[in-house]
């Protein structure tokens, strides 16, 4: 999509790339001004309002911060690049959370420098309008798509509300999200309103779930493959960042990346740009990266099972979901839309939560917040009030092998009709058994059968091994 004309401030020490920089944006028809140091572009500002700034970070009379910082004072809405020298991690990330659109590392690639101020003139008000009073409402009114995703985040509660508004704000930057909170608290949806209420709505969105990706194919699932770059590689594969180009990619669970990856992650990150296996050449990518994670990475830092330069990078604005018991007051409205949404998928008339059950909810330290409300409801749904009940009821029966269908052992003359179901149900006696015997820590019950930690995951998920909400699975590393 072509950019809109834009006014456009360029500032820049260097007379060669300022005018190189002047005659790039000219051709693509924005309006430019220029200015050498910040005496000279403070009165620029002062003279006129522009739509973007672009600026160096290091001028002959200060940093190209102290604009940053101003504007920021002022309330204005020109959106900021910021261009670093390479290799300047922390100029870049602080320029982000000074609430700059994007930055640029030294030399700047000019197919990259039109891409992310055509980036950032997307979605600009027109005609232009006096700035707002408050800097939280700079984005433009929600869209209709960008609403409806606000609205799945259900709840009135402050800490709801709080969520909403954050999120509108933030969400018009490039700067990268952490979203951090108890498994089941709806990440991944906060993660979709992000994206609907940006500039990049409109663009691709690809959501990864870090944790179910074995580890011999992560590098050709993030950066894609050529043909032949591997045994199995019968054609040229997209990667998840070229799949993302142009608009948002969701890592969910990032905690579980191994740290090989994490090397590579932050490289692609850092350079935009990938190269996909068995490819000589990078390509360039621009993508918003956004990421959940219910574990503590900062104590993951602190162990070594996380980098700390990936991590610094990529929780540059966070955003904290809060757990359902600290919302109790939403009960009501949750249960009525989820009950809604499972009439409307069985077919069945929607019913809706009586006050025995609304009570009954109250009464529980919900651990596996929306997600197990979801499960609770669809057994209030089978049993009415009567199965919520008696204590018992609020949770499955603890998992253990008795607790599975026991496969007897065939005999020569009685084989099993189906091999792969019975391989599998032997497969999960197995884990359910070393789980219960390890105290449902998954590193610990892995080393027990030979496995890693990202292998005990994947078979869990794969065979689909439910766990009692009262039972919360674990990684604490073994300790020597």
């Amino acid at each position: 999509m072509p950019a809109p004309a834009a006014r456009i401030l360029v500032v820049d020490d260097e007379p060669d790339l300022r005018t190189l920089y002047e005659l790039t944006l000219l051709r693509d028809g924005h309006r430019v001004s220029t200015a050498g140091t910040l005496q000279e572009a403070r009165a620029l500002l002062a003279a006129q309002r522009f739509d973007v700034l672009i600026t160096d970070m290091r001028l002959p009379d200060g940093l190209g911060m102290a604009l940053l910082h101003e504007l920021h004072q002022q309330q204005r809405q020109e959106r900021s690049i910021v261009i670093t020298a390479y290799g300047s991690a922390e100029n870049a990330v602080e320029a982000l959370r000074y609430g700059a659109f994007d930055y640029l590392t030294k030399p700047v690639d000019l197919k990259q420098f039109r891409s992310i101020v055509a980036s950032a003139t997307q979605g600009l008000p027109q005609p232009k309008i006096p700035p707002p009073q408050d800097v939280a409402t700079t984005a433009s009114l929600p869209t209709a798509a960008a609403s409806t995703a606000l609205a799945r985040l259900a709840g009135t509660s402050s800490a709801m509300q709080q969520l909403r508004q954050r999120i509108q704000k933030v969400a018009p930057s490039m700067a990268p999200v952490l979203i951090t909170g108890e498994s089941g608290t709806g990440k991944e949806l906060a993660a979709r309103a992000l994206h609907a209420c940006s500039h990049r709505s409109s663009g691709p969105w690809v959501a990864v779930n870090c944790g179910a990706i074995p580890e011999h194919l992560l590098e050709a699932e993030f950066f894609g493959a050529r043909k032949g770059a591997f045994t199995g590689a019968t054609a040229d594969r997209q990667g998840f960042f070229q799949a993302a180009n142009g608009g948002t990619l969701f890592l969910d669970e990032l905690g579980e990346l191994p740290l090989a990856m994490q090397a590579k992650l932050l490289r692609a990150i850092q350079e935009r740009s990938v190269r996909a296996l068995g490819a000589t050449q990078e390509e360039s990518v621009d993508v918003r990266i956004i990421s959940a994670t219910h574990r503590n990475l900062a104590s993951d830092v602190q162990a070594g099972r996380f980098r700390q330069d990936l991590f610094y990078r990529l929780n540059v604005i966070d955003v904290h979901l809060p757990a359902l018991r600290e919302r109790r007051e939403d009960l009501p409205l949750l249960c009525a839309r989820l009950l809604a949404g499972m009439a409307e998928e069985s077919g069945l008339p929607a019913q809706t939560a009586s006050p025995a059950l609304l009570e009954h909810l109250h009464t529980l330290p919900l651990p596996g917040n929306v997600r197990e409300l979801e499960n609770l409801l669809h057994r209030y749904l089978a049993l009415g009030d009567e199965g919520l009940a008696s204590p018992a009821a609020s949770a499955p029966p603890a998992p253990g092998p008795a607790a599975l269908p026991e496969p007897t052992a065939p005999r020569p003359a009685d084989l099993p009709h189906d091999l792969q179901s019975w391989l599998d149900a032997q497969e999960r006696r197995i884990l359910v058994a070393a789980l219960q015997a390890h105290g449902f820590n998954r590193t610990a019950a892995a080393a027990s059968l030979g496995l890693n930690l990202r292998q005990i995951r994947y078979r869990i998920e794969r065979l689909n091994i439910c766990i009692a909400p009262e039972v919360q699975l674990h990684d604490d590393t073994l300790q020597p």
